[in-house]
């Protein structure tokens, strides 16, 4: 249940805050900045970083798969061969699956309605870091937990 939770919050907060970005913001636009950090209105057709541009098919594609292969992970091997109680790498998980089906959300769009859609939106911009988004963070934040679950769940073992 942690694991559905967890992606459905991210996909709901993913796409309002976009929504929000884009029905305020003209591309390349700025609602904010101080310091280093900014509220900046892009559409990456891209992956992370920008690299892959113009490549939107391909990366839909690859997202659909990582996707099925998030499902698979942890509704059939995860059960497997953790401990069922492990709710820190369900967390995870559900995490990088929002994240992923947020981007994958804005990926659809932008193939199906390029005019309205230029890629996904990127809006969070600190420093020289490429801008990103609530799905770009929630991937990484589990991405971490998951790294640390795993770790845990080795040093339990020894």
């Amino acid at each position: 249940m942690l694991f559905f939770l967890a992606a459905l919050l991210v996909v709901i907060a993913d796409q309002l805050t976009k929504l929000w970005i884009r029905s305020s913001l003209e591309v390349g636009e700025t609602l904010w900045e101080a310091g280093i950090f900014q509220i900046s209105r892009i559409e990456n057709t891209g992956s992370s970083f920008g690299l892959f541009r113009g490549h939107l098919l391909p990366l839909t594609i690859v997202a659909i798969v990582g996707i099925a292969f998030i499902l698979v992970y942890t509704l059939i091997l995860y059960p497997r061969f953790f401990p069922p109680n492990r709710l820190l790498g369900k967390l995870a998980l559900g995490l990088i699956l929002g994240g992923t089906i947020g981007n994958l959300i804005d990926r659809i769009c932008s193939l199906v309605a390029p005019s309205q859609f230029g890629g996904v939106t990127d809006f969070i911009g600190v420093g020289w870091w490429p801008a990103f988004n609530v799905a770009d963070s929630a991937i990484v934040v589990g991405a971490i937990l998951l790294a640390y679950s795993l770790l845990v769940l080795i040093f339990e073992k020894r």
